[in-house]
């Protein structure tokens, strides 16, 4: 069997456990990795993630199938940086806004470029928080596939479906809306929670008495700063909704309890319960 040169720009938690996620569904791939962190790159290699590491993007720019597991701005950069690519070669962006990745794309490699958004996470970072389950039986949603050439598609696809994720597929647009409400307004509500606390509360107070409703809450709140930063830049607009409606829906648990209209109360907090219905 042909081997298939992967190559993964950013070697953290996502493309780590791609790397293992793969390596466990085939021993044809050769993965080779890019990161402007040093010690990423030893542990990467000491882990066995990678195959060898390279410096630059040229090197990088011969593999088969390109990941992008890097911050949002970060997808942006690199993707006006290729050239000289193979017509077979599929670029796949993990980024969690997907509008201004997939219109920003230079002409000449758009039909390599697939946008995708794997669903799935932990709050830590680094080679070695790469586990071998972390996309098993996620959403992965790829957007404006019709940009995409069917080649891409079709690899694309594939990979997702090798490692076991559920394939949804999103206008770009539609898909920053919706992970405005789901994912990036909850990350700016655990920051808030977290900083609430700790302004409030002293250290001893926090460990003696902090459960799991509040460790639960306040977990995503040890996510890089640095990656959520681009993510809301990119998606202020639907970020600022989001944030809206949250605290439209705070306001009203505020004057239920100063008014104490607990019956009121109650029939709110049933309704959120109703979530649970779905998921």
């Amino acid at each position: 069997m042909a081997t298939t040169k992967i190559g993964i720009i950013g070697l953290g938690l996502m493309g780590g456990s791609l790397s293992i996620a793969l390596q466990e569904t085939s021993d044809s791939f050769y993965f080779i990795g890019l990161d402007h962190n040093k010690r990423h790159c030893s542990e990467a290699l000491e882990l066995g993630l990678v195959n060898e590491v390279v410096l630059t993007l040229d090197e990088i720019s011969q593999c088969d199938i390109i990941i992008l597991t890097i911050p949002v701005n970060g997808i942006i950069n690199i993707s006006k940086q290729f050239k000289d690519l193979d017509p077979k070669c599929t670029i796949i962006d993990f980024g969690s806004t997907k509008e201004k990745i997939s219109n920003v794309i230079p002409k000449k490699i758009r039909e390599n470029f697939v946008a995708a958004h794997p669903m799935t996470g932990t709050e830590k970072f680094g080679p070695s928080a790469a586990i071998s389950d972390l996309y098993t039986d996620k959403v992965v949603v790829l957007c404006d596939m019709e940009k995409s050439g069917e080649h891409q598609q079709n690899v694309a696809k594939k990979l997702f479906s090798d490692i076991k994720m559920q394939l949804v597929f999103m206008d770009a647009k539609e898909h920053d809306r919706h992970a405005a409400f789901i994912s990036h307004m909850p990350h700016a509500v655990s920051y808030a929670i977290a900083n609430a606390v700790m302004k409030q509360e002293e250290a001893t107070s926090i460990v003696a008495l902090a459960a799991g409703g509040f460790k639960d809450m306040s977990r995503i709140a040890k996510s890089s700063p640095n990656m959520w930063e681009d993510i809301f830049k990119q998606n202020k607009s639907n970020l600022l909704e989001a944030i809206d409606s949250f605290q439209d829906e705070l306001k009203k648990c505020q004057k239920m309890v100063e008014k104490e209209e607990w019956e009121t109360l109650n029939n709110w907090m049933a309704e959120a319960n109703t979530l649970h219905d779905i998921l």
